[in-house]
């Protein structure tokens, strides 16, 4: 009775055939597909914040004597927005970096006339991002990214016009007694609103900056903790 003999060792490629070319190219159509869905998604949460600070500014503004009651509660509202907008960046930080992959690694040689090279690099890289999806990139990152982005630029313009709102209406102020008066809510003292409006501006910005550096140390190939 004879051994068995040892198995072949399975033949690598090194090259795409016509056939796997044109699902390649299919297949990047799809995440140009996927990657413009999302953009619409992000654009729309945009769009959402800008109309109702838009619509608290012009309720606020409407007279002296508006409450200044609007721009606080938009405030709130646009970091709802911000949360859910973070949310659909990290869905599209994915079909936007397999687009960018098969563009740098696989049209960019073509274009060249380098032909596709299956190196086991870029492509094992992306099929294991297909075996086993995730998202590239934490919540705080995309949070962080998305307010470096659209969200700094809205608050800030709501904080102005808040506190603009307390300094004019309904005559300019004059003191910072008349100023807290005029910042109270209810029972709540206008110290108390000012310095929870100044926590909250200032707790955003921390993360502004904290997620850009991060991002930094990423780039620049060192360990990331977040």
């Amino acid at each position: 009775m004879t051994e068995p003999s040892d198995a072949a060792p399975p033949t690598v490629k090194t090259r795409f055939d016509i056939a796997e070319i044109g699902a390649v190219a299919h297949l990047y159509r799809g995440e140009v597909y996927r990657s413009t869905v999302w953009r619409t998604r992000l654009d729309q949460t945009t769009n959402w914040a800008v109309v109702t600070t838009g619509l608290a500014m012009s309720l606020t503004f409407a007279g002296p004597y508006a409450s200044p009651l609007p721009l606080i509660v938009v405030g709130l509202l646009v970091v709802v927005f911000l949360l859910l907008e973070s949310r659909r960046y990290r869905y599209f930080s994915v079909w936007r970096a397999r687009c960018r992959l098969l563009e740098t690694d696989l049209y960019v040689p073509m274009l060249r006339g380098e032909g596709i090279t299956l190196n086991g690099k870029w492509n094992t890289l992306l099929a294991d991002d297909y075996d086993h999806p995730s998202f590239h990139m934490s919540y705080w990152r995309a949070i962080g990214r998305r307010l470096r982005s659209n969200y700094a630029y809205i608050l800030g313009i709501q904080a102005l016009a808040y506190f603009g709102k307390l300094a004019i209406h309904p005559t300019p102020v004059g003191t910072w007694s008349t100023f807290f008066q005029r910042a109270a809510v209810g029972p709540v003292p206008g110290s108390v609103v000012v310095a929870a409006g100044a926590l909250f501006h200032g707790g955003w910005i921390v993360v502004a900056v904290v997620t850009y550096l991060v991002d930094r140390r990423q780039r620049s190939g060192r360990p990331i903790s977040m």
